[in-house]
């Protein structure tokens, strides 16, 4: 055997027996070497530099696309997504949208149902719903119009039909309802702030955060085949025992954690030890993801520096048991530690279960 093959036999064995170990951990210079999925993103244009950018750090991506006036039309959106795809298909995945603004015009079923086909035709592998239904959306009426609605079923009993996984954003983080002293985390105090008119604890007239999430679960009790991953935890964020109770009730149902990390610091900032052991006990529920988000102009290289940042740091948080400063938070967050075969379901196991062989892997 020649000395290359034994050093590379010895690294296997190390790294095998490492794994083995209940307690074995990544260190922050495993970063540039262990595969990982950011499995919510929104790109929004077809230049390549941030995928090769991602490439280089082993990030495979899902770009969603979402019925959002402030994003790119939603053909737009596709086209985008469609062309990323073709150019990266191990590196890029996506997942498509529906238009609702014209959901009580004759004929919508058909043509939302024609062009959740033409997606997944084109190598989606899910359809996203956004918070519009349920805070924005309103009927002729001018009702608002919740995610269990009448009007609405025939799309998810088609989609549970088909066995196409529902990606699902219901509500805001709860800090929403929040007078902005009492919110948890920074980010949504400067933005809740900035955007009064979007900060629901102003507008009383609004459905509360409750109503939002009991419209979610009648909507799953009613669809129990529905393949379902719930975006930024399922909007449970501000407890990790009550998405615990939500992901008992719900036992084939997963979330990305995306745009909600600096909430799983809040909370591990009073009780890591807690907040560590949901980790460990839902390690098959979870996917990694940021939420990071393109603007059509943006040079890709330029966005994957400011992603690499974010990337690295919360890799931090994961791995490690540092102690240290996120911008998110006042005080100091300590990492959680958690074991490599937790990591490695985070950060790309699951994503590859959720999405069979959206990266070219059928796990």
């Amino acid at each position: 055997m020649t000395p290359r093959l034994l050093i590379a036999l010895a690294l296997g064995l190390s790294t095998a027996f490492a794994a083995a170990q209940p307690d074995a951990r990544y260190t922050l210079a495993d970063f540039d070497q262990v595969p990982k999925i950011d499995a919510h993103v929104h790109l929004h244009s077809a230049e390549p530099g941030f995928v090769e950018a991602a490439r280089r750090l082993r990030f495979k991506v899902l770009t969603i696309n979402v019925d959002y006036p402030d994003f790119p039309p939603i053909d737009e959106q596709l086209h985008v997504a469609v062309a990323l795809r073709t150019a990266f298909p191990t590196t890029v995945a996506f997942a498509g949208t529906f238009g609702t603004a014209d959901f009580e015009t004759p004929g919508w079923v058909e043509r939302t149902e024609r062009r959740i086909d033409a997606a997944m035709a084109a190598g989606a592998v899910g359809i996203k719903v956004w918070k519009n239904i349920g805070m924005s959306l309103r009927d002729a009426k001018g009702q608002l119009v919740m995610l269990d609605d009448a009007r609405l079923k025939p799309v998810f009993d088609y989609m549970q039909a088909r066995g196409i996984t529902l990606l699902d954003h219901q509500g805001e983080p709860y800090n929403c309802w929040l007078p902005l002293d009492k919110m948890s985390v920074n980010n949504d105090r400067e933005y809740f702030k900035a955007h009064p008119q979007y900060h629901m604890f102003l507008h009383p007239e609004m459905p509360r955060w409750e109503a939002q999430m009991a419209a979610r679960d009648r909507l799953l009790d009613a669809h129990p085949k529905l393949k379902f991953v719930g975006m930024h935890m399922a909007s449970l964020e501000r407890d990790v025992d009550e998405l615990a109770v939500f992901l008992d009730h719900y036992p084939d149902a997963k979330v990305d954690i995306a745009a909600r990390i600096g909430q799983i610091q809040s909370q591990g900032q009073h009780d890591r030890e807690k907040v560590r052991r949901f980790f460990i006990k839902y390690q098959d529920r979870l996917l990694y993801g940021t939420d990071v988000e393109q603007e059509p102009k943006q040079p890709g290289a330029e966005m994957a520096r400011e992603t690499e940042q974010a990337w690295r740091a919360q890799w931090r948080y994961f791995t490690s048991d540092d102690t240290f400063q996120v911008a998110d938070l006042d005080q100091p967050v300590r990492g959680l530690a958690l074991p490599r075969g937790v990591i490695d379901k985070l950060y790309h196991l699951n994503a590859e279960r959720a999405f069979p062989g959206a990266w070219g892997t059928t796990r």
